[in-house]
């Protein structure tokens, strides 16, 4: 029987960026909130002494424990999905913070076109550019609209960025509140080969601060120490913008959060119009408890979002057969795979070191950026020179034709070990009706719930793109004077492994109709009022960029969302 807790004004299901932004702001504006976190308590005193490369890159200590929980995969509805057992194609973030502990710090807003890549494929090539099966789909707001609110986003985290912008990306009402980060040869070498060629690179967004900052709540954080220890690792100096260092203190110092640990949720409670709060378990203990609320705010991982609205049977399910319901639709990853490697015989790099958004980047390629016309894809990429800490245990680089093992090997990885720059690309994802999220049948965790199954595989557009993209990343590592380069430019059927990327999008999308998305702009969900759904499971597709900056936005509107519910209440579309 589970125990029924006093009522709150808002009840949040994750406390990673989505729930901290949310709680943060709607905690300053005086609301009670009750932020609830599966995972275990985090401060940045538990990432002291953190540069273990076996125990957090390789054991992956800050990741959720697949034994318990997992996801369950296949490339079609043909084959039989299997758990993923062992970390690979992504890493799932457990604990508080969640993966916006663990990330890397790459900071780029969406495109302009990505908010209405529908309307404005359309517009520029005809209806006949989208191939049957693409579900391509208007995101309800546009950039501009969103853009205060990627402001918000800046401020708070003290993003470090170029003043000055390209014609390539998305205009900006405000400069980045801190400079750019130091520039390396690497990186010197990238930029003048790309501008030789007529491109357009700019130093990357980052959230490792260049310099110490105190943003607009107070919170102040010292400048990166350039150690290479950012992705799979927290920041012992906090210069790496997570939410455990910015937004979560600032709900804890307004005494209106009540944070609860190892909460899990499992049901949204409702009555087929609205909700009226929830149902977790405390693992430790095996209670359950009910959270009555106002406001249900569903701010977890993309996978576990999904999952929840469908164990609670809130939102109709997407079927693919039909295309009918939404829920699980429009699933999307991310295409990477195009690089090439610059292999130099002269010159010796000290690549060791760096920060997870070290680099130089260009979006000559990227969104709509250049005529799609005669390619068979739509979309494309950023590329970019990274220079992000290249740790001794997964950084081994060989030139094609080494041996895997023996003398050869070794000399050839010591020769190298410095002396090779990579360019590479990080390709978008369109979404399609054959790729999707819906509940395993078979398979359970550890509370006797289905799994989430993952139907997915790459198409030939991402092949396409893949190609396209992979002359690009070589045509600037030929320029930067490197002895030798190697071009990678193929893309397989997708596996779970090796790692990819953690930018998995889609499942509960926003738009403008009920008809074909889970939310409105404000992410509140069209089937009950009351519950938002936050993070990157409402894109209607993957960019070529790191999803954060937007999530990060969107969770502002949401928050200003919320915030109008509990004054009037009723649809905010």
């Amino acid at each position: 029987m589970a125990t029924k807790l006093p009522k709150t004004d808002v009840v949040v299901v994750g406390m990673g960026w989505v729930g901290g932004v949310i709680a943060a702001e709607l905690t300053k504006a005086g609301h009670s909130v009750v932020g609830l976190e599966r995972g275990k308590m985090r401060t940045t005193s538990d990432y002291y002494h953190v540069h273990d490369e076996l125990r957090y890159a390789n054991r992956y200590e800050l990741m959720q424990d697949l034994s318990k929980e997992t996801v369950t995969y296949r490339n079609n509805e043909k084959i039989a999905a299997l758990p993923m057992r062992s970390y690979g194609s992504f890493l799932l973030g457990d604990g508080l913070g969640g993966a916006g502990v663990h990330w890397n710090g790459q900071y780029f807003r969406f495109l302009p076109y990505d908010f209405q890549i529908r309307t404005k494929t359309v517009e520029r090539y005809g209806k006949s550019k989208i191939p049957d099966g693409m579900t391509l789909h208007d995101w309800g707001i546009t950039y501009d609209e969103l853009e205060p609110y990627f402001v918000k986003w800046e401020q708070m985290a003290g993003i470090s960025g170029d003043p000055t912008t390209t014609e390539h990306v998305g205009k900006m009402s405000k400069p980045f509140p801190t400079a750019p980060m130091k520039e390396t040869p690497g990186m010197k070498l990238f930029v003048e080969a790309a501008k030789k060629l007529g491109y357009h690179p700019y130093r990357m967004p980052s959230a490792n601060l260049s310099v110490n900052y105190k943003n607009p709540d107070g919170i102040e954080r010292a400048a990166c120490q350039y150690c290479g220890f950012c992705e799979r690792f927290g920041c012992e100096y906090g210069a790496k913008a997570d939410p455990c260092v910015t937004v979560i203190p600032v709900a804890q110092n307004t005494g209106k959060l009540d944070l609860r640990t190892y909460a899990n949720v499992t049901e949204i409670v409702h009555d087929g119009k609205k909700a009226s709060g929830v149902r977790y378990v405390h693992m430790p203990t095996g209670e359950e408890y009910i959270q009555p609320a106002e406001v249900v705010v569903m701010a977890s991982y993309v996978f576990n979002n999904v999952r929840t609205l469908l164990l609670s049977k809130l939102g109709k399910p997407y079927d693919p057969k039909t295309q009918s319901g939404v829920v699980g639709k429009n699933y999307c990853y991310q295409v990477n795979g195009a690089s090439t490697a610059a292999f130099y015989e002269d010159k010796e790099f000290s690549t060791f070191m760096g920060a997870g958004a070290l680099g130089a980047v260009l979006d000559d390629f990227n969104g709509d950026n250049f005529d799609h016309t005669d390619l068979k894809f739509l979309h494309g990429a950023n590329i970019s020179f990274t220079q992000t800490g290249l740790r001794p245990i997964e950084y081994n680089p060989t030139p094609a034709g080494t041996p895997a093992w023996g003398a050869a090997f070794k000399q050839a990885s010591i020769k190298y070990a410095n002396r090779v720059l990579k360019v590479s690309a990080q390709g978008s994802c369109m979404p399609w009706r054959h790729h999707y999220l819906d509940l395993d049948p078979t398979y359970k965790d550890s509370l006797g719930r289905p799994l989430v199954r993952m139907t997915f595989d790459f198409e030939d557009q991402d092949k396409e793109l893949v190609k396209f993209l992979a002359a690009k990343t070589k045509e600037i590592a030929d320029q930067m004077g490197a002895a030798k380069t190697e071009m990678n430019d193929k893309l397989s059927t997708y596996n779970i492994v090796p790692y990819q990327s953690t930018h998995n999008t889609g499942g509960t999308i926003m738009g403008s109709d009920p008809g074909d998305s889970v939310v409105n702009s404000y992410l509140q969900m069209w089937d009950a009022e009351n519950v938002f759904v936050c993070g990157a499971s409402v894109f209607g597709h993957n960019s070529g960029y790191n999803p954060t900056a937007t999530v990060g936005a969107l969770s502002y509107r949401a928050a200003e969302g919320v915030l109008k519910y509990l004054q009037k209440g009723g649809s905010l579309a």
